[in-house]
């Protein structure tokens, strides 16, 4: 199965980027699967002009990333809480593909104060439904993420340890599960 874990915070500095380096490794650890991670800032996509619907019909400069999107069976979205929703730059990113149809969508949001970006994280249940995914019941929120993780995305709080076991845990079976119906016999 191949993963992509989707940075998608477009600033140089991020902190929510810390979570997506720690998944990162953690899924690289723990499993056999092909794992990639994604990060919005390399890919300065323009507002959506045009729907890219296949790696050929993709222009030159974003052929790498379309590939990436259509190859991925499965996608862990983690973003940064933008006025109350999830990161714009992110959305602009799968605006530019097709509809991830059947594709389990693991979802991570960040943010220093204390409700970790639980707003965006309701939105972005109803953004990959849109997208026709899957999203895992079991999200990933993380309060206070200047204080949990370090700049080069190491835990640094270990009581949240726990929940990141139970959001890794609970998606890989779902995910799992999924990708393995899909699989002709």
């Amino acid at each position: 199965m191949r993963i992509e874990i989707v940075s998608g915070s477009p600033r140089t500095n991020s902190v929510t980027h810390r979570v997506a380096l720690h998944l990162y490794r953690l899924f690289q650890q723990r499993t056999e699967h092909e794992i990639g991670l994604l990060e919005v800032r390399s890919y300065p996509l323009p507002l959506l002009q045009k729907v890219f619907a296949s790696v050929e019909e993709t222009p030159e400069q974003f052929k790498g990333l379309a590939h990436r999107l259509f190859s991925a069976d499965a996608f862990v979205l983690v973003t940064p809480e933008y006025n109350g929703s999830y990161s714009p730059a992110m959305q602009n990113l799968f605006d530019h593909f097709p509809k991830q149809h059947h594709k389990v969508f693991g979802l991570v949001t960040a943010s220093p104060g204390a409700l970790g970006g639980m707003r965006a994280a309701m939105q972005l249940q109803q953004f990959t439904m849109a997208l026709f995914g899957i999203p895992s019941p079991y999200m990933l929120i993380t309060p206070q993420v200047d204080k949990k993780f370090a700049a080069d995305g190491t835990l640094t709080d270990p009581s949240f340890e726990k929940s990141i076991d139970t959001f890794v845990h609970e998606y890989l079976w779902l995910a799992e599960k999924l990708v393995e119906e899909k699989v002709p016999a």
